[in-house]
């Protein structure tokens, strides 16, 4: 509280004090470092260079606040929810994190309004608002440490904006998902159940492996062939928005599998649909719930 009094003080006579209070607004507190929570704010797009001629963006702080939060709240959800399954903090976790969620919460804390890029490119996507709130995660931990940047999300988002019990509740349908963004992209997506077998406590458990353009994309396992098969869309949905090399391998094994049909076109992360809720179970049950399913190529 001192400090904050005292740098407060300190703004009144500092060039930058408009960017310092709108910060302030949304931290709780006064950054000590205002490039890290400017750069944070950075879509490549912009085309900004340092003095020394290197790209300035957002996108180290976005790799490194993707980590950081990945931890944070699951360090929350694990304190929250006593003696739950592994599975089941795994996937409230991801629930959190997703960029539908971070969406949402960058718009809410005013973020949305403070992001630059340049309405030229055409890189302006959904996803940019929670790309730079991961991003600013990353720079209140480089600026203040991993406690503070706990506190910020315990006072700041969970207790404002983000109700637990509510969101542990809240289906998403990850192989929705999927199929959804392998029918955009022309791709096919298979669903194979690669082992079965006893837990611990002789439970029947499923083991499911994804192969899109027969590439293995994701393995998951559950205790229905179900919860497997979204488990291991989970996995492959992040391994198309983070692995580049992956997409690049899908998109040479889409041409090379349907030459006559396929258009040669970067494999889009942007083109996975927004959140994916319950009312869409539906879908999977008209498609079945067999071992696979591979969507028909758009003519």
């Amino acid at each position: 509280m001192l400090r904050n009094q005292i740098n407060k003080i300190r703004l009144l006579f500092h060039k930058d004090r408009e960017s310092y209070l709108c910060f302030y607004k949304i931290l709780g507190f006064y950054p000590r470092n205002i490039q890290l929570y400017q750069q944070a704010l950075l879509h490549k797009s912009t085309s900004i260079r340092s003095e020394k001629g290197r790209p300035l963006n957002n996108e180290r702080l976005e790799f490194l606040g993707d980590a950081i939060l990945d931890a944070i709240v699951g360090d929350i959800v694990y304190k929250h929810f006593e003696g739950r399954r592994e599975g089941f903090l795994t996937n409230t976790r991801s629930k959190i994190v997703q960029r539908e969620t971070l969406n949402k919460l960058a718009v809410e804390i005013g973020l949305d309004k403070l992001v630059k890029y340049s309405t030229r490119s055409s890189s302006h996507n959904s996803y940019m608002y929670g790309n730079a709130f991961e991003a600013f995660i990353g720079a209140i931990y480089l600026d203040q440490g991993y406690e503070r940047c706990k506190r910020f999300m315990e006072e700041k988002i969970f207790k404002n904006h983000i109700d637990l019990d509510k969101m542990s509740r809240k289906e998403v349908n990850f192989k929705s998902k999927l199929i959804e963004w392998s029918q955009k992209n022309k791709v096919e997506v298979s669903f194979e159940l690669i082992e079965q077998f006893l837990d611990e406590d002789y439970n029947p458990m499923f083991h499911t492996e994804v192969r899109i353009e027969g590439i293995s994309a994701g393995k998951g396992t559950g205790y229905s062939k179900k919860e497997s098969q979204q488990n291991a869309a989970q996995a492959a949905l992040k391994k198309i928005k983070n692995d580049a090399a992956f997409k690049e391998e899908v998109e040479a094994a889409k041409m090379q599998n349907h030459p006559e049909k396929a258009v040669k076109g970067e494999i889009a992360e942007n083109s996975l649909p927004e959140d994916v809720s319950a009312e869409d179970e539906q879908s999977d049950a008209e498609r079945g719930e067999g071992q696979s399913f591979t969507p028909t190529m758009n003519q």
